[in-house]
């Protein structure tokens, strides 16, 4: 296991477990079968990507970790106990920037901070630690402005620090890096990494890219064509840190490339469902 923040002596310990999870949604065609008998755990310290076809399933899955929705069937369980809905102890990234725009930069990483659940926290308490993610994100020079006069990487980096800020124990991210240039996304996923290396973060990424998935995760869960079911799992053995010439590497590309062709018989196994309904 080469986990993020890991122990070299005690087992890796089960964070959130999807006992034979399905969800079904209902359509005025009828019930939708999005996710099927899934089963899978994330383990403390694990960065675990999920891929596969648009409208696979992946989102709802990362909403029956958060809280948001329930299985159907089946059961999301933290630390062995049913998620019953949204929690402190979980940070969401979504696709949007997920930042106020009435607020400052740091009057939004300052936000949850001030929630009721962070009480017991002291005003010079909340006060360091806007400052240490001002400083870790690069926003430090950017603290009084909104988030309308920032590039798209600084918005991000931005909703990074919000969430971090809270010391969430789980971080959910939804595509949070589709949105940027290639070169702005490289560079948020080093800013990333480096924050995951120094607070062993636990993490569920949702995403399109094969290439991030590779580069960020410990492990990638192939997700299939709807009704979703865990298609492979594959164990990537990079050990962290990581940086940019690993992805010259054979090695990197030999498993980028499993994975793709992966996800692409999923791509081509929805189509062939989708031919006849749209012939009928």
């Amino acid at each position: 296991m080469h986990a993020i923040h890991q122990s070299s002596v005690r087992a890796p310990r089960e964070r959130i477990r999807f006992e034979n999870v399905s969800m079904q949604f209902r359509t005025p065609q009828g019930l939708l079968d999005v996710v099927q008998d899934m089963t899978f755990s994330v383990n403390q310290g694990d960065f675990v990507s999920l891929v596969g076809p648009s409208g696979c399933g992946k989102t709802t899955l990362m909403n029956m970790a958060a809280g948001f929705v329930k299985p159907t069937r089946g059961e999301v369980r933290l630390d062995g106990k049913p998620i019953e809905g949204p929690g402190p102890d979980r940070g969401v990234m979504f696709q949007e920037y997920g930042v106020f725009p009435w607020l400052t930069v740091e009057q939004n990483i300052a936000f949850g901070l001030n929630l009721k659940h962070n009480a017991r926290l002291g005003a010079a308490e909340k006060k360091e630690i806007v400052q240490r993610y001002l400083h870790r994100m690069g926003l430090a020079d950017f603290r009084k402005a909104y988030p309308k006069t920032l590039s798209g990487g600084m918005r991000q980096r931005l909703a990074l620090a919000r969430t971090y800020a809270v010391h969430p124990e789980f971080v959910l991210m939804d595509e949070p890096f589709g949105a940027l240039d290639a070169q702005t996304r490289s560079a948020m996923h080093d800013l990333l990494l480096d924050v995951l290396h120094a607070e062993g973060k636990t993490v569920l990424l949702i995403t399109h890219s094969v290439e991030e998935a590779v580069y960020l995760s410990n492990k990638v869960l192939v997700i299939s064509a709807r009704p979703s079911r865990i298609r492979e799992v594959v164990d990537i053995p990079f050990p962290y840190p990581r940086r940019r010439g690993l992805q010259e590497t054979p090695e990197f590309n030999a498993l980028r490339a499993r994975i793709h062709d992966s996800v692409m018989r999923e791509y081509a196994a929805q189509e062939a469902q989708a031919r006849p309904a749209a012939a009928g």
